[in-house]
This record gives structure tokens, C-alpha cells and sequence, in this order.
């Protein structure tokens, strides 16, 4: 009986985490340039004293769906999206660098080109600083060009370039800040280095990418997992039922 147990326990606790995962996919439908997570369930052997003769049911994110979202067209000249591969390099709240496809860019009063989510926009040199404008435009490739304020209107000045990259989908890894990271090196490895600049990633302006979760199918997900964290708990009460019935025929012999 406690075999059974065991593993609807486990497994309708993984249920739970499973649906917590899809619950923000599903809360993220969205949110610019927002990447799904991908759930899976597998069974793993309890190792322990002699033979593992108990399984638990595990649920894990294999992988991050890195396909693209839709593009929408906003005319605001501060929204960028990716044509095609590609990341915007910014700097997360450890001042480490770190990958987005949300193009939903500002200035600050002091200068600073920031995400959305006020995440500085790193450039050639590290973080963006802008000189006081009039007008400012980006280019395809990023570029970062202004008329400078009181300055002649047909005189523009590039200033800088958004840093571009497009890693090997395989070295970057979503964390809970929901930005792309590279991956930890192995044991005993050197720490990476950040990914070199690619001239090859443009940008169009004047448009967002979307959010690649389809509510649709995360709708239908959640009516699954219900389904299933159902059935493992009419398990669980049909092992306790069966263990009740097992010790009344034991005190009855």
C-alpha cells in the first residue's frame, strides 16, 4: 500500500509544482518578449539502503521555448524587436549581463537607456548614457544616433550601438528574473566569458514582440493538470481505504 501512496504523494505534489509553472506561463500571455517554459514528468528511483524498490514521480523544465512571439507594430520610435535570432544585452539587478527580446525601451532624466522593467540597455562600453537631445534614433543595427539638444537638425551624431548577440540557444538558460543567462560551466571550468557583439542581429523599429504563450494551449494544460492531481488524490484515498480494510482483516485473524 505505501508504494502506491508514495507515489501518488509525489506525484500529485509535482502536479502542483507543474501547475504553478504553467500558471505563469499562462499569467505571461502578455508580457513583450516573454519565452514559455517547457514541463515535463518522469519517474525517478528512491536510492537509498539496498535496492530501490520505490519510484516518485518528478516534474522538471527541461527546456525554454525560444521561439518567437508576434510581432506588433506600435510606431512608438523607443520599441524595438529582434528580426529573427537575436538578444538585447542589459544588465540584471546583480549588475551581471543578461539577455531579453523586450525592446520596450526609455530614457531617463539622467540619460540612461533602460528596458521597461528599468533594466540598463548595455552598449560598446557597458551601460547606455545619452547626452541631452533633441532626437533620437536607432538604427537597424542598433546604432544609436541624436541631434543634440540646440544643435543643428540636420547634424545627427552617433553615440552608441545596443549590444546585439545571438549565443547558441544550448548555452543560455532562463532564471527567476525571467532573463536568458549562459549556463554555469561544468565543475573545475573557467567561468564564461560574455557573448561577443553579432553584426548580423537587426532590430525593427517601431515594433514589440509578443509573448509566445499561446493561452489556448496553456488553458487546456491547467484542465489536464487538474484532471491529473484529481485522479492522484483519488489514488492516495483508495491506498488509505485499502490499508484500513487490510488492518481489520488482520485483527479479525
Amino acid at each position: 500500500m505505501d508504494r502506491s501512496l508514495y507515489i501518488a504523494m509525489s506525484g500529485a505534489t509535482q502536479t502542483l509544482l507543474s501547475q504553478t509553472a504553467n500558471a505563469n506561463n499562462l499569467a505571461n500571455t502578455q508580457s513583450t518578449g516573454f519565452k514559455s517554459d517547457f514541463e515535463q514528468f518522469r519517474s525517478q528511483p528512491v536510492f537509498g539502503p539496498g535496492f530501490p524498490t520505490r519510484v516518485y514521480a518528478m516534474s522538471e523544465r527541461p527546456a525554454t521555448d525560444f521561439d518567437a512571439g508576434p510581432l506588433e507594430t506600435t510606431g512608438n520610435p523607443m520599441d524595438v524587436a529582434i528580426k529573427g535570432d537575436g538578444w538585447i544585452a542589459v544588465r540584471d539587478a546583480q549588475n551581471q549581463e543578461a539577455y531579453t527580446r523586450a525592446g520596450d525601451l526609455k530614457v531617463t532624466p539622467q540619460g540612461q537607456l533602460l528596458t521597461n522593467d528599468g533594466l540598463p540597455v548595455i552598449g560598446n562600453t557597458g551601460p547606455i548614457a545619452l547626452p541631452a537631445y533633441d532626437k533620437l534614433m536607432i538604427g537597424d543595427d542598433g546604432t544609436l544616433s541624436i541631434i543634440p539638444a540646440g544643435g543643428n537638425a540636420a547634424a545627427t551624431v552617433v553615440v552608441d550601438r545596443i549590444k546585439l548577440v545571438n549565443p547558441t540557444p544550448g548555452d543560455l538558460e532562463k532564471q527567476n528574473d525571467g532573463l536568458m543567462h549562459l549556463k554555469p560551466p561544468a565543475p573545475g571550468q573557467a567561468p564564461r566569458p560574455p557573448v561577443a557583439a553579432d553584426a548580423n542581429v537587426m532590430l525593427i523599429q517601431g515594433a514589440l514582440e509578443g509573448s509566445n504563450v499561446s493561452a489556448v494551449n496553456a488553458m487546456v494544460e491547467m484542465i489536464e493538470l487538474a484532471r491529473n492531481f484529481e485522479l492522484q488524490t483519488q489514488v492516495m484515498k483508495t491506498a488509505h481505504d485499502d490499508s484500513g480494510v487490510a488492518a481489520r482483516l488482520m485483527r479479525m485473524a
